[in-house]
């Protein structure tokens, strides 16, 4: 046997099979690492409002000079 015949014989075979139940690991394994993202976004849900002390404190300590303030326009 030739590799060419090797080859075209290994292609020649027929899958029949049920394409869904093969495909449906795949689709739970997405759902869980979406379900899984989403959790870690909802986990910095509000963070600001967890810090407004700290945020307060800054702001007294660091007052804004309203000239400077903007794009760099003048």
């Amino acid at each position: 046997m030739t590799l060419a015949t090797i080859v075209a014989l290994a292609g020649a075979t027929e899958h029949h099979g049920n394409a869904q139940a093969e495909t449906f690991p795949f689709f739970v394994i997405a759902i869980v690492v979406f379900l899984a993202l989403g959790l870690v976004t909802l986990s910095y849900r509000n963070v600001a409002n967890r810090h407004a002390h700290k945020a307060q404190a800054y702001a007294e300590a660091h007052p804004v000079d309203l000239s400077q303030a903007g794009h760099g326009h003048h």
